[in-house]
């Protein structure tokens, strides 16, 4: 087990380069299931939640290729409808869209509840209401989910919470399912469009992905093709937060610009200077920084993933900004981590409310989830001395060698394998 070190207090200089999304992947991974052929999808970042869906591919029969680290190609043809009811489904919680994939081409799934970051409670009763509609029975036997269908029917399916997960796997369903289906009140998110384009271009007919109206016409095959993911809008939102706290000039590179305007908006607010340059932005932070309030909402609005990292910079600005995360009330984790660095911060309710400017002192902390761990890097480059980040297993999940591109961009940090009395206290906590 390792432990990531960072010595704060040095300026980010240099170009960054942004991998694949992340959130696309691991809905792209099930998504291929549902060709008769190979599926090629390029570009795809190289993490831990990328590996445990191969291997879950794996173990349902798919023959998978890993070309250059960021290719991998999908072979289905060989697959059964086995259960799937632990191991590594517990894992990760986007494991849920293999209910999607294997009612789309089996009409029948075994699934063991998802698992992944704990951020409060995030039912999945809108993908089942989703399935029920389009004919499928839903049981809960012995902690797994059962689904099963005599045959997939297209319905009008209007979700009552805007859901990415739920609007991605009911899609998966509706793409072999007879007939018409409608999701009315559908998740708006780029990567639901990335995974429309996929199935799109497998010979799906999905029209109004984008919109809060989804429309799908049923087909009864689907074939291979080549993908190619879109960049990671959380990745770009991260290094832009550690370049607004720590740069004096950084290149982003490989981003869509559209896909940040809600966070570019807070940045410039503050006080960041930003240029955009079609694929690319440069950020040119100023000396002072003023405080925001911001309030995360479903796409196109402030990303719940970027609430964290936010949390980090605003310790920085002038004056009391404060942030509410409307979408997982309980990701607030990581304040406590951010007070032992001498944050001043409280909690009220579901939101957090972040006194600045103070200066951050290095400390040992612990990543509860994946963007609180990417929140405490940057707050361990602010820190004044040594931070140590341990649980980095999250951070892992979803960056691709964060250390590595933080240090070619001029930041002290690396990897320490963690002492037997460290490992002991951590799994006690």
């Amino acid at each position: 087990m390792q432990k990531i070190v960072v010595e704060g207090g040095h300026k980010l200089n240099g170009t960054v380069r942004i991998n694949g999304a992340k959130n696309s992947a691991v809905a792209l991974l099930p998504a291929a299931i549902l060709a008769d052929s190979p599926v090629t999808i390029e570009g795809l970042p190289d993490i831990s939640d990328v590996d445990t869906l191969a291997s879950i591919l794996e173990e349902i029969g798919a023959e998978v290729s890993l070309k250059d680290g960021d290719s991998i190609t999908i072979d289905p043809k060989n697959m059964e409808s086995i259960p799937l009811p632990n191991g590594k489904v517990k894992e990760l919680r986007a494991s849920y869209y293999f209910m999607g994939a294997m009612l789309g081409k089996f009409k029948q799934a075994v699934i063991g509840l998802p698992g992944g970051c704990f951020l409060g409670p995030r039912p999945i009763d809108q993908h089942i209401k989703g399935f029920e509609a389009l004919g499928v029975e839903v049981t809960n036997e012995h902690g797994a989910m059962y689904l099963r269908a005599k045959e997939l029917i297209g319905a009008r399916i209007y979700l009552d919470v805007v859901s990415v997960g739920a609007t991605i796997n009911i899609m998966l369903v509706a793409v072999k399912a007879k007939g018409q289906t409608i999701i009315e009140n559908a998740a708006k998110e780029p990567e639901i469009i990335d995974v429309a384009t996929l199935l799109t271009n497998m010979g799906a007919k999905i029209h109004g992905v984008g919109t809060d109206v989804i429309r799908i016409e049923g087909v009864e095959e689907l074939s291979g093709c080549m993908h190619t993911i879109i960049p990671d809008r959380i990745e770009a939102g991260t290094y832009a937060i550690a370049a607004a706290a720590m740069g004096e000039e950084v290149l982003i590179d490989n981003v869509i610009p559209e896909h940040l305007e809600s966070l570019l908006a807070k940045l410039r607010e503050m006080g960041i200077t930003i240029e955009q340059k079609n694929d690319q932005l440069l950020i040119k932070p100023q000396k002072k920084l003023t405080s925001v309030d911001i309030k995360t909402l479903v796409y196109p609005g402030f990303p719940t993933d970027l609430q964290q990292p936010m949390t980090t910079l605003l310790t920085k600005a002038e004056g009391t900004g404060v942030i509410s995360d409307t979408i997982y009330s309980a990701r607030l984790k990581h304040i406590d981590e951010l007070r032992r660095m001498n944050a001043k911060i409280k909690v009220e309710g579901g939101s957090a409310i972040i006194n600045g400017p103070v200066q951050l002192e290095g400390a040992k902390v612990k990543a509860s989830d994946l963007r609180a761990g990417a929140a405490l890097v940057i707050a361990g480059l602010i820190a004044d001395g040594q931070t140590e980040i341990f649980g980095i297993e999250h951070i892992e999940r979803g960056y691709e060698n964060i250390t590595e591109k933080l240090i070619d961009l001029g930041a002290k940090i690396w990897r320490e394998d963690m002492t037997e009395k460290e490992i002991t206290q951590l799994q006690n906590k």
